[in-house]
């Protein structure tokens, strides 16, 4: 049981859909599991008894037929809610999401708007093997027309969604799956935030770690582990991937001159490596050493748990990366 004041990630992300259907009539819910059964991380459980199935809709195994429903239910002029039960699912409807969402408000010239959210869960940590585990929303941060957000809080879990949702374009958000069980409070009277800019979660003097998602309690761990050595590092929330707000990363790197950057997606074409060059364009003369990236291993991701967590950036790799930096200098 939660201790008083206190709501789960999970909850937080419930709390949304629900107050989002309470606000608007032409807002529903849609996607695989999410009414009977409640959701395969339990985030829609209770919401059919409460709305009925013509607003908490199962569909069948159909990511490309139910998020194309989803595209002509928004230009129809309701408001979607599509959850994808997990990012590696969202590619059998990559056509829908690139070829529809993201660009008909563009090729229409602005006459039809796309206000469609797309929910899905992200990442890896719970033994659920490669065609579940993967990190793919740097994928979606590279397509324009579209707004992909990785709420990374609690906070952010409750209001990232009533933003999106007053979003007239597509936005499409990340939910890593080892979150929903993490726990904290909501500031008396927070009632919004917005889905435009990064933030500093730690403040820090020495180095930034930039980061989001479910990585940024790796860095927070991290960046407790470094204080007690002296270092005291700085840990920007990027939450918004697209558009990705840079500036505030380059504002930290401008006062602690040296950078790591966390990403559980593949090294190889990531978002780490968009922000790395972006910095390296921006901060050059900024730095004291070296941009730093730590990713996710190069592989399928793996079932068994001690070579699943080798595959992911974990707080020794954070340390080891940011200790290098001075070690350097």
């Amino acid at each position: 049981m939660s201790a008083a004041g206190r709501i789960s990630y999970r909850e937080a992300c419930r709390q949304a859909i629900r107050q989002a259907l309470l606000d608007d009539p032409r807002a529903f819910l849609m996607g695989e599991d999410v009414a009977r059964y409640g959701g395969c991380y339990a985030v829609s459980k209770g919401l059919l008894a409460e709305f009925g199935p013509a607003r908490i809709v199962d569909t069948p195994l159909a990511e490309n037929g139910f998020v194309g429903a989803g595209i002509g239910a928004a230009l129809g002029g309701l408001r979607p809610i599509v959850e994808v039960m997990t990012c590696n699912f969202s590619l059998l409807a990559l056509d829908q999401i690139m070829n529809n969402a993201a660009t008909i408000p563009h090729m229409s010239g602005g006459q039809f708007a796309v206000p469609l959210v797309i929910r899905m869960a992200t990442g890896a940590g719970r033994q659920l093997a490669a065609q579940h585990s993967h990190s793919l929303e740097g994928w979606y941060a590279h397509i324009p027309g579209l707004k992909v957000l990785a709420p990374a809080t609690v906070e952010d879990a409750r209001f990232m969604l009533p933003a999106a949702m007053a979003d007239p374009n597509p936005v499409l958000l990340f939910e890593h799956i080892e979150l929903y069980a993490a726990e904290d409070e909501i500031r008396a009277g927070l009632e919004r935030v917005d889905i435009e800019q990064a933030r500093v979660r730690r403040a820090g003097r020495d180095l930034t770690l930039a980061t989001y998602g479910g990585s940024l309690p790796r860095c927070l761990a991290a960046a407790e582990a470094l204080a007690a050595e002296g270092i005291e590092a700085e840990v920007v929330d990027l939450r918004v991937l697209r558009p990705l707000d840079h500036r505030t990363v380059a504002a930290s790197v401008a006062r602690t001159r040296r950078c790591v950057i966390v990403d559980e997606g593949w090294r190889s074409g990531s978002l780490s490596a968009e922000l790395a060059a972006r910095l390296a364009e921006d901060c050059f003369y900024e730095l004291d050493a070296p941009v730093r990236r730590v990713c996710g291993r190069e592989v399928p991701m793996p079932y068994p748990a001690h070579l699943e967590q080798a595959a992911l950036p974990g707080a020794d790799r954070i340390l080891a990366a940011a200790r290098g930096l001075f070690a350097r200098s």
